[in-house]
């Protein structure tokens, strides 16, 4: 297995207690606290984002594990990978902080375009390297 493989595979799996703990979270706040409905609809898309990306990261790097890309695009699609999961996950929290729900929105935004950039990398190792 490649390097930058093998390093964010474990970000990766390391990662998805922090997304299991962050459900048993939102169960505690959506009982406990007085959140605006939007802020509870954020807190579920951020959590569930954050899952769902996690598990393509994991399907992802084992598609680029067996291409020929060079290592320098490898590490380049991983950190691809880990930064839009990070900014299109993170965005929706950033919308229960009062006021900032524009930023929000462009910080997930940014996380699905770096996304796009990674899938569409790996889908170039797999068809021409």
């Amino acid at each position: 297995m490649h390097g930058p493989i093998q390093l964010f595979t474990v970000i990766a799996l390391v990662s998805l207690p922090t997304v299991m703990y962050g459900g048993y979270a939102l169960m505690g706040v959506m009982r406990d606290r007085k959140l605006t409905e939007h802020q509870r609809a954020m807190f579920r898309a951020g959590h569930a984002h954050a899952g769902v990306l996690l598990i393509l990261a994991l399907v992802a790097l084992q598609i680029l594990s067996r291409t020929t890309l060079s290592d320098a695009t490898l590490w380049v699609t991983s950190f691809l990978l880990l930064f839009g999961i990070l900014a299109q996950s993170g965005g929706f929290f950033l919308h229960l902080v009062p006021n900032r729900g524009g930023l929000g929105g462009r910080v997930t935004s940014v996380g699905a375009v770096l996304l796009g950039a990674a899938t569409l990398l790996t889908a170039y190792g797999v068809a021409f390297a």
